[in-house]
Order: structure tokens, then sequence, then C-alpha cells
């Protein structure tokens, strides 16, 4: 029974390719902390725990604070209990999610190291390949907008996410620029919305009606309404024929069956970086036996955290839309043992 010696942590900065941009605010960088646990035989595990306007209070410093104090409870505790102490630390500190999740894969990735598992073994080796979208960040530059999606054209693209805004006249320029450019250069394309809450349920709808004006094909909309406007997801239900997903809505089991019992939306976005190992799980039990869709979602982050998200999909299989693309925002190989990226192939190296 291995027991866990320290907890180790850093902080990492690195420049993006181009702007990311949403209705929530923008960034030129990547700004994360990287936690390791480590076992007194010497074996680790490594997780990331991502910033993110979404959730402006879980600064760097309230993160390395975060793990400082788990530190100091988790010294010495066998890795086998590391579940309990998980959801002990949700507990105790429900506005410090992301850095409990980072917290929990770097401790389940030095569990796996102990059993001798592999996490492509340990979610049950379901598919040795999926293919994921690119986001197409809220940017007005109209040059850093093309370059960017002429760069997506080049690795092989073919779904696209476009962040809208709220701004209505913006948001029908911006849509209708990049549907035509998509068109014109990508047969077959696929092109999803991300409005990250900055709709409000009135112009949500006369969107949607424009959408359907246009006759634009668009997969699915993704949270546009505010996380807690739970009556503003009940208007615009089942008014259009684009699915909506659900992503800063549900960040837990109890956030799940809520959007469930009143029919929120058509399915969840699971970002393990926001939600952690265990409760995506119940979180992805509970919308198949619902019949939701399932999104394989991503914060900005490197392959430290990306690949466990990346692994969990490609082994349960469960996944009905993959958005894990924070790669391709970063510069250098960015690879991770296991897994192989090309453009928007990921897949289990050999």
């Amino acid at each position: 029974m291995a027991r866990i010696e320290d907890i180790r942590f850093r902080e990492v900065v690195r420049p993006l390719r181009t702007t990311f941009s949403t209705s929530l605010g923008q960034k030129q960088h990547l700004h994360n902390v990287m936690v390791q646990v480590v076992l007194e035989d010497g074996r680790s595990g490594i997780g990331e725990v991502p910033t993110s306007f979404a959730y402006p209070h879980e600064t760097v410093d309230v993160i390395r604070r975060m793990l400082s104090r788990a530190r100091t409870q988790l010294r010495g505790a066998p890795i086998e209990d590391y579940r309990q102490r998980v959801e002990s630390f949700r507990r105790a500190f429900p506005r410090a999610m992301m850095t409990v999740s980072g917290l929990e894969v770097a401790l389940f990735r030095a569990s796996l190291q102990e059993e001798g598992v592999s996490e492509y073994a340990h979610w049950g080796m379901a598919r040795t390949r999926l293919e994921t979208d690119i986001t197409i960040p809220f940017l007005d530059d109209e040059g850093l907008l093309f370059r960017w999606i002429a760069s997506a054209i080049g690795q092989g693209f073919v779904t696209y996410k476009l962040k809208v805004s709220g701004n209505m006249e913006r948001d029908r320029a911006v849509l209708a620029l990049i549907y035509r450019a998509l068109t014109a250069k990508v047969p077959g394309f696929r092109l999803r919305l991300d409005g990250n809450q900055g709709y409000r349920a009135v112009s949500c709808l006369d969107f949607l009606k424009h959408l359907e004006k246009m006759r634009y094909d668009i997969e699915l909309f993704e949270q546009p309404l505010r996380k807690d406007d739970f009556h503003g997801f009940e208007e615009i239900r089942d008014r259009g024929r684009i699915p909506i997903i659900l992503d800063e809505t549900v960040l837990s089991f109890d956030d799940a069956k809520r959007a469930i019992d009143n029919r929120l939306g058509g399915g969840i976005n699971v970002k393990l970086a926001k939600s952690g190992i265990e409760e995506s799980l119940k979180i992805m039990e509970l919308a198949r036996q619902n019949k939701m869709k399932l999104m394989a979602g991503c914060m900005i982050e490197t392959m430290v955290g990306l690949s466990a998200a990346m692994f969990l999909a490609l082994g349960t299989g469960f996944f009905d839309y993959i958005d894990l693309d924070s790669v391709h925002f970063l510069f250098g190989r960015n690879t991770y043992p296991g897994l192989s990226i090309k453009g928007p192939v990921i897949s289990i190296e050999g």
C-alpha cells in the first residue's frame, strides 16, 4: 500500500497562437498550475488546474493556497484512499472546483501507476480514434479571424465551433462571413455555436429565428444563456431545431439532475477540468440514462490536462461531440505519452 510522499505544484504561463476571446473576456496567454502527486516509492501522477473567465475567483494565488492546504492533509495518506479525500475537499472547498479536479486527476494517475494500469485500459479501450472540432474565437479583427480559420483548414479540420457574443448585429455579421468562408473551402463542414452565457432568452429566440430564416445548418448551440437562467432555458426549449448543450449550467451531478428534470437542454458538455473524474462519471451516467447527448470538453489546457479528457473519451466511447482542441492554441509539439495528435485526429499510439 503506497503512501503519498508529497504534493508539488508550479505555475505555467504559455503564449497562445491567437487571442482566445469569448463573451466573458479575452486572453493572450495560458496561465495554469501543474500539480504532481509523488508516492513514497517514487511513482507519481500529474494533473493541471486551469484559470478561466467563467470562474474568475479561482486565481493562481487561490489555487496555490488550496494545494498547500491539501498537501498538509494528504502527506502520508494511502493513495488507495484518494477518492474519499477528494470528496471531502469538494465539500470543504466548493468554490475551488477546478483546483480539486486537477488534484483529483493527479491522484488518479498516481493510483493507476501503483496498479500498473494505463488510463486508456482503465476506461475500457472502446475507441482508438476521435476527431475534435476547433474553436473560432470571438474576434473583431477580421485579419486575425481569417488567419486562424485558414490555419485550421490547412490542418484538415471539418468541424468548427464559433464563439458568439450575445450582440445580435455583430453575431449575425460574423456568422455570415464564417459560413460563406467554410462553404467555399470546406466541403461537408459542420458548424457549432458557443454563447458562453452571452444571450438572454428573448434575444436568443430572435437569434434562433434568424438562423432558421437564413437556413444555416448549425449542429448545436452551447450555453447561450447565463448558467443560472433556468427559466430562460425553459423558454427557449423546443423553440428551434438546434440542440442546446449545457456547459457552465452543469458542474455537478445535482446540476445535471436539475437540468434533466426541468428539460433545460438536450445535452451536457462534460469537462474533467471543472467537474473532476468521479463527478463527471456520475454526470455521464445520468445523461446516458436519460438519452441526453454528451460533449467531451476542455478549458485552455496543455496536454497534461487535456490528455485526461482524451483518454476518457477514447476509452469509454460515450461522447457524441468532441471539443478537445485547446492544444491547437499552444505553440510547440504538445505531446503526451500514448496519444497522437494530427490536426483534428486524436488517436492512441501504437
